[in-house]
């Protein structure tokens, strides 16, 4: 075997096994490699909950589809809210590691919690007393409504859960630690898988639940990750160990994460509240449009997420090349991250504008239905090289600390491009969800070029946190 496919094979092994690794030191290329493999396979994962839920919900009709796709989009008010968070803890553990401050990874590791608990509550709670009244809100049909309340109120109701899973996830990312991360949602997404069928359609003495089976199976998979997780905290089990002297309120550490964390909140919140009110535009044109819209968004997300999980990759190498003072070695992880990223994303959307039928029927057979979700997917997929380079870039901001940047990008480019367009090619022009579709790749390319500009500049480099 020739060294360098040796080497290769030798770095995958090592990124499988989780080996320690000083990532400011480490050839760069394999610290890309040793993070980024772990981080592409969890969010591989971490896609599999909804894929998995609409594969066998699709079965179930139409309003059940659109039920479930309703819902999820209701739930990246909370994603917005825990990949805030998220992002903020990873910046502050993974400078800390670069810093060889272990305590003090420890202590902020501890804020993210608390403060991610107290988020959980305050959106779960009411989210799950008014489910059916927020469904009507999103332009959801009576029979989609009554169809979906059970697995909307199921599905909010594992907020403390799924809040739990991004944070302390994203707390091994930033200890360097993403095969454990990796593990983790292995393990939640096999449960779910075996749970879904069993609960959706029934098995022996197990009653057939529909649509909510698949939340409940949902909010099973997800508790049982966070069990995990907590047991490797608490065990010492990995880079990280959580102490009881850890266990107290920090308010100095806690008020750095919630500045960092309530910027980050607002900026996935504005790219997220954007996107409902996109799926609010797209309702328009009827229940199949929002079902093929559901199910071209699934793909999409699971091909985007090991591209997030390339991005999660420069994150924590910027961040720990920051704590260790090496700011051009955190340069250059962007710039090689992003490339590595192109290609990925350049050959998936290849693939998705030249074959999108075959992956839509996997999902459904409805004509209609899969005539929005070829459309969707097709046109989304124009997008996608602007895509990988513009995740590597918001990351990259995000891993130094600074939060703000991205927030005001996000602003400029959802709320005054992408749905001023969307409604004006839907509505006003008449070309209905095709119209909000191509809204989709103009803002991201927008995205992409307005962070190179502003990265180029380097002011990241000097963000305390």
């Amino acid at each position: 075997m020739p060294e360098s496919r040796t080497r290769w094979w030798h770095d995958v092994r090592a990124a499988l096994a989780g080996k320690e690794q000083d990532y400011t030191q480490a050839p760069l290329n394999r610290a890309i490699v040793l993070l980024a493999i772990p981080m592409v396979l969890e969010m591989c994962m971490e896609s599999l909950f909804g894929i998995v839920d609409i594969f066998f919900v699709a079965r179930l009709g139409t309003e059940a589809t659109a039920a479930v796709g309703v819902t999820e989009t209701l739930m990246t008010v909370l994603y917005a809210v825990a990949m805030g968070i998220a992002l903020a803890t990873t910046a502050m553990v993974a400078r800390r590691t670069g810093e060889k401050d272990a305590d003090g990874a420890s202590r902020a590791a501890v804020q993210a919690i608390i403060l991610g608990i107290a988020a959980a509550v305050a959106v779960g709670v009411p989210a799950v007393w008014r489910a059916p009244e927020l469904l009507e809100l999103m332009g959801a049909d009576p029979a989609v409504v009554e169809r979906g309340s059970a697995y909307t109120r199921l599905v909010t109701g594992s907020s403390i859960s799924v809040m739990l899973l991004f944070l302390i996830n994203a707390i091994f990312r930033g200890v360097g630690d993403a095969a454990i991360a990796m593990r983790v949602l292995w393990y939640a997404n096999g449960l779910n898988l075996v749970l879904d069928p069993i609960l959706i359609f029934g098995l022996g003495p197990i009653p057939a639940m529909g649509v909510a089976g698949a939340g409940l199976a949902t909010l099973i998979g997800r508790s049982a990750g966070v069990a995990m997780q907590l047991s490797i905290l608490f065990g010492g089990k990995g880079r990280i160990a959580l102490k009881p002297r850890h266990w107290r309120v920090d308010w100095p550490v806690l008020r750095r994460l919630s500045r960092v964390s309530s910027t980050g909140m607002l900026q996935f919140l504005i790219a997220h509240a954007s996107w409902i009110a996109l799926v609010r535009i797209i309702a328009g044109s009827g229940a199949a449009a929002l079902a093929g819209y559901a199910i071209a968004i699934r793909i999409v997300i699971f091909s985007l997420l090991p591209a997030w999980g390339l991005s999660n990759a420069a994150a924590t190498l910027v961040g720990q090349n920051l704590g260790a003072r090496r700011p051009d070695r955190a340069e250059s992880s962007v710039w090689r991250t992003g490339v590595f990223n192109m290609v990925f994303l350049g050959l998936v959307g290849l693939a998705f504008i030249v074959i999108p039928e075959p992956l839509v029927r996997v999902f459904t057979g409805e004509a209609d239905v899969v005539l929005h979700a070829v459309n969707c997917l097709r046109i989304v997929s124009y997008g996608y090289v602007f895509y990988a380079l513009g995740m590597v870039l918001v990351q990259a901001f995000n891993g130094a600390g600074d939060t703000t940047t991205p927030t005001l990008i996000n602003l400029g480019i959802y709320w005054a491009l992408q749905l001023p367009l969307a409604w004006l090619l839907a509505i006003q022009f008449g070309w209905g969800a095709t119209g909000a579709f191509w809204a989709i790749p103009v803002a991201e390319g927008a995205l992409t070029l307005t962070g190179w500009w502003i990265f180029r500049k380097g002011k990241w480099k000097v963000q305390k946190i």
